[in-house]
Order: C-alpha cells, then structure tokens, then sequence
C-alpha cells in the first residue's frame, strides 16, 4: 500500500484546513488508518485514527472537538478535518496504515505498516 498525504498549507490560528490521505495499490477495507503529527524533535505524535470497517474514530485529547476524521467517498481516502487551529498544531502531519489495530495500539506509530509522505502545517499566531 502507498500513501500520500496532502492538504497542509501556511495558516491563522483560528483557520480551518482539511487534509487527506489517498491510498494506492489497494484500498482502506480492514485496515486502521491513523494520522500523526511530527514535531521538532521528530517524534511523531498521535493525534486521530479511523478503523475503516466500523468507523470507529479515535482522538487526541489535545484536538478532541476541533478534528474530525472520516471515510472518504471512495475507498482508498481518508480526510481530517482541523477546525480551531492554533500553532500548537504546527507540525508534519503524516497518514499511516495498520491492520485492524486493538484500541491500545492504535496509538502508537510503531504499529502501523504504511505511511505517507508527510504535509506541513504551519499555524502562525
């Protein structure tokens, strides 16, 4: 599976932005689909996941509210919604793809097979 995320852009605190993520070579049926953003010290931190099949949809506590993620129209798509933004949400945000993960690992990158290239987000004050 390859995926590329796209979407990121130079923003307002307060903006709205969608990103996406497209997978190719086979679609998101049974898989776990997660998005991290990577800071400064290159960690990558968590911050949404959806399982495709029950649309079940995870957050960090941190854009819990402001973020939404969702099942695109096709199979292969996957969109985050980021509402409110604030430059704490400056980062490289990455798409990941993991079989279907249990509650506990789909927090952790190290779980997921597939990741994208990476978008920059930049939210200035």
């Amino acid at each position: 599976v390859q995926l590329q995320a796209f979407g990121g852009g130079l923003m307002q605190a307060g903006d709205s932005l969608r990103l996406s993520c497209v997978a190719s070579g086979r679609t998101f049926r049974g898989y776990t689909v997660g998005w991290f953003r990577q800071g400064p010290r290159n960690e990558r931190t968590f911050i949404s996941a959806i399982k495709w099949s029950s649309r079940h949809t995870y957050y960090a506590d941190s854009v819990k509210g402001r973020f939404t993620i969702s099942r695109g129209l096709g199979e292969n798509t996957v969109h985050l919604q980021m509402n409110s933004l604030n430059p704490e949400d400056t980062g490289v945000y990455y798409c990941a793809a993991g079989g279907s993960l249990i509650q506990s690992a789909l927090r952790t990158a190290g779980q997921y097979d597939y990741w994208g290239q990476g978008t920059q987000v930049t939210v200035s004050s």
